[in-house]
């Protein structure tokens, strides 16, 4: 049986608008002393986005140049911009497949790059999956708008969030201005120009975990009842998926905070939650949901923990609420790579592979084949183009076949305490 999004939105709702009891509006879960775990295998991974992403932006970068190069004193500021651990010139010189170094026209000894053929030929196979996603990507910028206060983000978060969200390049001023009924620009109470959203749309508002439910599982039970029936009543609330680190799951404390917690009610990211105590298990669980889908939105399931920070009012959240990646580790992993900290939903992941690969994230598989490999050069990159769908495919298959059972580092803290929070101060 598979609903119209207007049927499932309307049927979830019956789970949401059940009054939450005196005891869900208090604090009444038990905080747990747990282990953050290093998880090698997502380690990698943002490890390997880093790169991409830093490589990604600097093809952007020439790409807008005036002149089609950028000097090694132009970029030579751009480190912690790109989030990168070594300086920006010997990273850009690690890859000759993607840009190519000659001398400055008028300043012999000022080295200059430019993009390869290959590397103009994945920018303008990048641009044709924003042709064809446009849509998609319209309905995920209209999300991010939906949960917040105001239906208003500043551009700002927005640049931050470019990448992880993936927005073309010039979306402030091409995109936006295709969707008028959609989209205005507004300036901020603090003055800073912002996105607004015009148009609200009842089937976006449904979220990634309620999306889950759309193929309920309609078998009869033992006693005659079903899944749906149950769910209807509120007996089978959204629960969130859950895959802790080795050894949590046995642990009987563990269990039953989590049992306890996945039976609240669980409250839509584009709800209004005002008329809840901010102070309660209720609005805890709400922001765990809010956090949950922004994720789900991103191309990698992940972003950097101060780019969140940055939507802390607009999204609603309390000042602490990067707590919650730590409290809950069956749901978020928090990863301390690349002297910064970076958030991934664990669901998101499975075996060190996206689960749900998108047309752009594939792309930018291949984007880091050319990085990665030697084999492909300036002239011959264009005629092997054609074989990279099988080379990307083969190479990830070898490349990242890690189990994510690969933990270990264990480092202990008691939830609430500040030794995480604190934890790689010095972000972009």
């Amino acid at each position: 049986m598979r609903w119209g999004s207007k049927q499932l939105f309307s049927f979830l709702k019956l789970n949401q608008i059940q009054t939450p009891t005196q005891n869900q509006q208090s604090r009444t879960l038990v905080k747990v002393r747990l282990k953050w775990v290093k998880n090698k295998s997502l380690d990698h991974i943002i490890d390997i986005h880093t790169d991409i992403k830093a490589a990604s932006l600097l093809k952007d970068a020439i790409f807008r140049s005036s002149t089609g190069y950028l000097t090694s004193k132009s970029i030579a500021d751009w480190q912690k911009l790109f989030g990168l651990t070594v300086p920006t010139l010997r990273f850009i010189r690690r890859y000759p497949t993607l840009f190519q170094e000659f001398p400055h026209p008028k300043y012999p000894s000022l080295p200059c790059f430019k993009l390869t053929n290959i590397a103009l030929t994945l920018h303008n196979q990048e641009q044709l999956v924003y042709q064809n996603c446009e849509s998609e990507i319209v309905e995920r910028l209209c999300r991010v708008l939906m949960m917040t206060r105001e239906k208003t983000v500043p551009f700002q978060s927005l640049y931050n969030l470019k990448w992880d969200l993936g927005l073309p390049d010039d979306f402030d001023r091409n995109l936006i201005r295709k969707y008028p009924d959609c989209f205005r620009v507004v300036k901020g109470s603090n003055g800073l120009a912002c996105l607004k959203l015009l148009k609200w749309d009842d089937e976006f508002a449904v979220s990634a975990l309620q999306r889950g439910k759309e193929n309920v599982d309609l078998s009869v039970l033992g006693n005659g009842e079903t899944e749906l029936r149950k769910f209807k009543r509120g007996q089978n609330g959204l629960a969130f998926t859950m895959s802790f680190p080795r050894g949590y799951g046995a642990q009987k404390k563990v269990k039953a905070w989590m049992d306890e917690f996945q039976k609240l009610p669980y409250i839509s990211p584009y709800e209004d939650c005002r008329g809840i105590d901010p102070n309660s298990d209720l609005m805890e669980k709400r922001v765990v949901g809010v956090l949950h889908e922004f994720l789900s939105l991103t191309v990698y399931k992940k972003t950097k923990r101060n780019y969140l920070r940055s939507l802390r009012e607009e999204l609603n959240l309390p000042h602490k609420f990067t707590r919650i990646f730590t409290r809950y580790p069956g749901i978020f992993y928090l990863s301390l790579k690349c002297k910064t900290t970076t958030i991934a939903l664990r669901e998101g992941y499975r075996r060190g592979k996206l689960v749900d690969p998108n047309p752009l994230s594939k792309l930018r598989d291949k984007f880091y084949y050319v990085m990665r490999t030697g084999l492909i050069y300036r002239n011959k990159g264009v005629d092997m183009l054609p074989q990279l769908d099988s080379l990307v495919a083969d190479d990830g298959a070898n490349d990242q076949d890690e189990s994510e059972d690969e933990e270990d580092e264990e480092v202990c803290y008691t939830d609430g305490s500040s030794e995480m929070e604190g934890a790689s101060s010095e972000e972009d």
